[in-house]
């Protein structure tokens, strides 16, 4: 028999009462949407208010970040590109950016990454599930409950590893797309090297890697978009693998799409409605999780359900929260309740957020964008010194929109000027494999971190010199020097 909702078999926990009422409300429909056909005069174009009802979409279509005039011009831009991908076919105001680009999203996963530390660490399992079960717990329950937790604390841990970067995801400024060749290099912070590069520019693609004592976390990415008018649906065609050092398990995911609405009209927002799927490849465990959508008034807006599964596909352990707030879970029966004697245990939360921060950036965020978490000799492609990302950190709105575009040019002059020599790009610390893999949303070319990277770092930490901060090298991720715009 298929478990019973997750939100329901948690009611004696947290938010699990709360949550099932709004997934009822949820399963009328998603959130309240009415064309602004007529009373604005643009076609094909919808605004959605994930606060409240059709009776208020006008007032709503007049808020957000851009002004009447500004809303005018670009809708008459960007309409020809209605049902298009647009992932690297539009050259986008800096209005709509954040100071970061999309390498260093990939780098603010590893906030938490103590959590696949935890999971490659867990030890003594019989002794968490005593400190979690009552005194007069049956024995007979014990023992199916250990050998549960044994299989599942892995999958905990890693479940609320990837469920922690949807908070980055809620912010609604763009980052920055990558120039080719650009990289992202992070230390300083769990023990942890970090390195993404930019491996393809038509399609956008990024790979990245990190790596500690109890982990290796290897990323190849490529978006896939489609332009509806007032929004887009954003596809990961990408393939995400994690190896907890201490027993060579290694876990797969595939998350979920994201719609981004009211991208001209209206308060922009972001929902990412569907099923996240975290594979344990060694054993055959998984977890699904799925992302309720936003329904009327918000409800079920960010909440997040779903169960532990061993390779018999039995539910373990359910999983409650909200993916921008907090994960729970809480053993369960092979019908999805959660067994007697056991409660509500939280396992991730979001850290504090510094008040009226303007980007919603998280202190951990900032640390991104800072030269703390830079290593020594920082390389010259390092998306730190991007001219156009340090005047939008400033506020210099009109010089991040003039770096942008003369970056934006130099890439396409260093292109024309490979492509006449008949040469072909060659990324610095990822290797293009010969496999390919199929994800939801197509197939991928999979990259491969070669190790250049660590033998690269080895050799500046063992050198005498050191990198003084303030003489930081100008950016230049290009593999031809002196390349001119033209």
């Amino acid at each position: 028999m298929a478990p019973n909702d997750p939100k329901q078999a948690a009611a004696s926990g947290g938010g699990g009462f709360f949550a099932s009422i709004a997934s009822s409300l949820s399963n009328f429909g998603s959130a309240m949407s009415k064309s602004v056909n007529g009373m604005m005069a643009y076609e094909g174009l919808e605004v959605i208010n994930p606060e409240g009802g059709t009776e208020d979409v006008e007032e709503e279509a007049k808020k957000g970040r851009w002004k009447q005039e500004d809303r005018d011009s670009y809708w008459k831009m960007m309409q020809k590109y209605v049902g298009s991908d647009i992932t690297s076919m539009v050259t986008l105001p800096v209005i709509i950016f954040e100071p970061m680009t999309m390498l260093q999203r990939m780098a603010e996963l590893m906030e938490y990454s103590y959590l696949l530390d935890m999971a490659d660490k867990t030890e003594d399992p019989y002794m968490r599930l005593v400190y979690a079960c009552t005194d007069d717990f049956h024995p007979i329950s014990v023992i199916s409950v250990y050998i549960a937790w044994n299989i599942s604390l892995q999958m905990i841990f890693a479940a609320s590893f990837f469920i922690s970067v949807y908070y980055a995801y809620q912010r609604t400024w763009k980052p920055f797309n990558p120039i080719l060749g650009e990289t992202y290099e992070m230390v300083n912070h769990g023990d942890m090297t970090f390195i993404a590069e930019q491996v393809s520019h038509h399609p956008p693609m990024s790979a990245g890697h990190a790596e500690n004592e109890h982990f290796t976390y290897d990323v190849t990415s490529k978006l896939k978009t489609k332009f509806l008018g007032n929004s887009v649906d954003v596809y990961p065609v990408g393939r995400t693998r994690v190896t907890l050092k201490k027993d060579g398990v290694v876990l797969d995911l595939v998350p979920p799409p994201t719609k981004v609405s009211n991208l001209i009209f209206g308060r922009t927002w972001i929902d990412s409605p569907g099923e996240m799927i975290l594979t344990n490849l060694t054993t055959g465990d998984k977890v699904v999780l799925y992302f309720q959508p936003c329904g009327w008034f918000g409800a079920g807006r960010y909440e997040v359900d779903g169960y532990v599964y061993n390779s018999a596909d039995e539910p373990k352990i359910l999983m409650t929260g909200k993916w921008n707030e907090f994960m729970s879970y809480q053993v369960c029966d092979s019908e999805g309740e959660p067994l007697p004697g056991t409660e509500l245990k939280e396992v991730w939360r979001v850290a504090d957020v510094p008040k009226k921060d303007k980007f919603q950036y998280t202190h951990f965020a900032h640390k991104i964008n800072s030269f703390d978490t830079a290593p020594k000799k920082l390389l010259a492609s390092d998306s730190r010194l991007r001219p156009d990302r340090m005047a939008l950190e400033k506020g210099d709105l009109s010089t991040s929109g003039y770096e942008k575009s003369s970056l934006e040019e130099r890439q396409r002059a260093e292109k024309r000027n490979r492509e006449a020599k008949n040469h072909k790009f060659t990324p610095r610390w990822f290797d293009l494999t010969d496999e390919v893999t199929t994800t939801p949303w197509g197939e991928l070319e999979v990259y491969q971190y070669n190790g250049k990277y660590t033998e690269h770092r080895a050799a500046i930490d063992s050198s005498e010199g050191i990198h003084e901060s303030d003489n930081r090298p100008d950016f230049n991720p290009w593999q031809y020097d002196n390349v001119e715009a033209e």
